[in-house]
């Protein structure tokens, strides 16, 4: 009989030796210098429409909305997808990562209908994430509306 523990080295050697090792950092600067031109032209955006006469958080929602549009276009042309490949966590963290995981599910399940495939799926990921920050922030609203008195009399 064999020992477990032997079994688990000779199984972790085995991988190890056929595991490419990840070029760690060159991974480090795609994401880097990707995710920085991601918000570079996110501040593009938004210094225009302070140009324009537009407000900060009129702009800042401009920029969102852009930012996410044009990544939801991008993925259902498979062209953020492959951007994600280079950049990593790099078109990840901006909001475009939000986009991202909104319809790359939708577009995977379309073949199964707009109702089951595209309604369906298109949640599965961002979901919980939406779940989440939803209940706490109305948990966190609550709270500040029960200890603080200012809010309570006005």
């Amino acid at each position: 009989m064999t020992n477990p523990l032997d079994t688990n080295k000779t199984y972790q050697s085995y991988v190890d030796k056929k595991s490419p090792n990840s070029p760690l950092l060159k991974n480090c600067f795609n994401a880097f210098w990707i995710g920085g031109l991601i918000c570079s032209i996110g501040q593009i955006i938004f210094s225009y429409c302070t140009y324009r006469g537009l407000n900060e958080t009129s702009s800042s929602t401009i920029v969102s909305i852009l930012l996410i549009g044009l990544s939801a276009f991008l993925t259902g042309l498979n062209i953020f997808n492959k951007i994600g490949k280079i950049a990593g966590a790099g078109s990840l963290v901006p909001i475009t990562g939000f986009a991202n995981s909104i319809v790359a599910p939708a577009m995977e399940y379309k073949t199964e209908g707009y109702v089951m495939g595209v309604g369906a799926k298109m949640f599965t990921i961002a979901g919980p994430v939406i779940v989440y920050g939803i209940s706490t922030s109305i948990i966190v609203g609550l709270l500040y509306l029960i200890f603080n008195t200012q809010a309570i009399l006005v």
